[in-house]
């Protein structure tokens, strides 16, 4: 008898160091994880009854964000409105209770929430119904952004635009875009739209980079060692790549040619044979000190987000050689592994050439500001990678310079300030029918404010990065200029 009641008392404590264990699990380990599921409600409404923060944009004037108050009493609760409709509608994204959270409206959740971490609540006695929110305010330029939808013009695509000493991040911009107040009454209809409004283009899609990933294949030579502004390659057409023959655009055939006067022609053949001479391994690596292979390093949510890099049939990263590294030297592929790229990468690319060779860690948020302004904190600029040497990336600044002067980026060019750049003009559908166009670039030259990358979505045969996407940088750039 005794053994057998011992025998349950052994049974209940196990089952009693389980059920503790099991609510330490999940009340503390995961607790962070299940806030933030979104199926997960109770978060939410247990937020939506603290004023939540403002967001700014970059004047600390313009509210992108705010709240009405809904109810009284305890039964008080905020919901939130967007006072510039669909201009910052993917950066700032939304947060309502019965749809979640997106953009900055999540990344920054607990800031806008008006959380402390532990010790500071312990200091400042805050309690959860006298809780305010903390303001934020963003690196995000409304006349920048304003050019670039404008500027898009209904036409799918991207456009980004930083700085490049800093990483700040002005212009985040995606077409077609969505209104934020409208989520809570039409969310079905807009998620079902084809057209796909709620998707990020500047940090969810991937495109073929066209011939503006010659700059990370003129990174890469130049700052190897193994190649110089003035090397020369044959620029004949066509030329047999990794076993086939390619071709320039247009057919057009070239002598002996510097790798200079490669780029300001965007010489398919010289930079695809550079690719393989530097072979996939460097080539890789390279793509990895500017960022490729991982989610950008962006105060983003995670889950908006995609790494850019050489992609297989079955879309997965190729990270080993066995592509045809030529035409990925030249923002192509094969089917053993295409590259494919985001606008933000391409513009991190063209930031750190323009940075003296140095990638910042790109950001959104300049500082949270606490309600009797004081502010909580400032993001500092943050290097993420020496990416080339600075003589390379000088080099490369004023190979990039003559593309705008006389290549194929002069409709990038702006009057009295120098515009490095480089256009690009990937061909997409099954006869080529298609077109994505590219411009990225940087100016002034000498002292970059300013780095930029635009793309269009599948526009109509013929339609090129130089006539398509050179203007709209031009106008971004020129805009955000005269802001600074």
């Amino acid at each position: 008898m005794n053994r057998q009641i011992g025998h349950l008392f052994a049974i209940a404590a196990v089952l009693f160091v389980v059920l503790v264990g099991a609510t330490t699990w999940w009340g503390v380990f995961t607790a962070e994880g299940l806030d933030e599921n979104p199926k997960n409600r109770r978060a939410l409404i247990r937020d939506a009854r603290i004023p939540r923060g403002l967001i700014y944009a970059n004047d600390g004037r313009t509210v992108l964000a705010r709240n009405r108050p809904r109810g009284s009493g305890k039964n008080r609760f905020f919901t939130r409105i967007y006072p510039s409709g669909p201009l910052f509608s993917h950066a700032v994204g939304y947060s309502f209770i019965q749809n979640g959270q997106r953009g900055l409206e999540k990344s920054d959740n607990d800031d806008l929430a008006g959380k402390e971490d532990e010790f500071q609540s312990i200091l400042s006695g805050i309690e959860s119904e006298k809780r305010e929110g903390f303001d934020v305010v963003t690196n995000l330029d409304p006349d920048g952004q304003k050019a670039a939808l404008q500027d898009l013009g209904g036409r799918k695509g991207a456009v980004v635009a930083l700085e490049p000493s800093t990483g700040k991040v002005l212009v985040m911009a995606s077409v077609p875009p969505y209104d934020a107040n409208e989520i809570p009454d039409h969310f079905p209809e807009i998620n079902r739209d084809p057209n796909k409004p709620l998707l990020n283009r500047p940090t969810q899609e991937l495109y073929p980079p066209g011939s503006t990933f010659k700059v990370v294949t003129a990174a890469a030579a130049l700052d190897s060692g193994k190649f110089t502004p003035q090397s020369t390659l044959d620029g004949g057409s066509p030329k047999t790549i990794g076993g086939a023959p390619l071709a320039n655009f247009g057919g057009q055939s070239f002598g002996p040619v510097s790798l200079t006067d490669a780029l300001t022609n965007s010489v398919n053949t010289v930079w695809a044979q550079v690719g393989v001479q530097l072979g996939p391994r460097r080539m890789i690596e390279y793509m990895q000190r500017f960022g490729f292979y991982q989610d950008p390093k962006l105060d983003y949510p995670a889950d908006f987000m995609v790494p850019s890099g050489v992609f297989n049939a079955r879309g997965q990263l190729v990270r080993r050689p066995g592509f045809d590294v030529g035409r990925v030297a030249i923002g192509q592929g094969g089917r053993e592994g295409q590259i494919r790229s985001s606008a933000l990468q391409m513009a991190l690319v063209a930031a750190a050439v323009g940075n003296g060779g140095k990638l910042m860690r790109p950001r959104l948020t300049d500082r949270v500001v606490r309600k009797d302004g004081r502010v909580k904190e400032r993001v500092e600029p943050d290097l993420q990678s020496q990416a080339i040497s600075r003589k390379a990336a000088g080099e490369l600044s004023a190979m990039m310079g003559r593309v705008v002067e006389e290549g194929t980026g002069t409709a990038a060019a702006l009057g009295g300030i120098k515009v490095a750049g480089k256009t690009g003009t990937a061909e997409i559908g099954a006869q080529a029918e298609r077109t994505q166009p590219w411009f990225i670039g940087f100016a002034p030259r000498d002292n970059p404010k300013v780095a930029v990358a635009v793309t269009l979505e599948n526009q109509p045969g013929g339609s090129t990065g130089g006539e398509t996407a050179g203007p709209i940088a031009k106008n971004v750039i020129q805009t955000l200029l005269k802001a600074n």
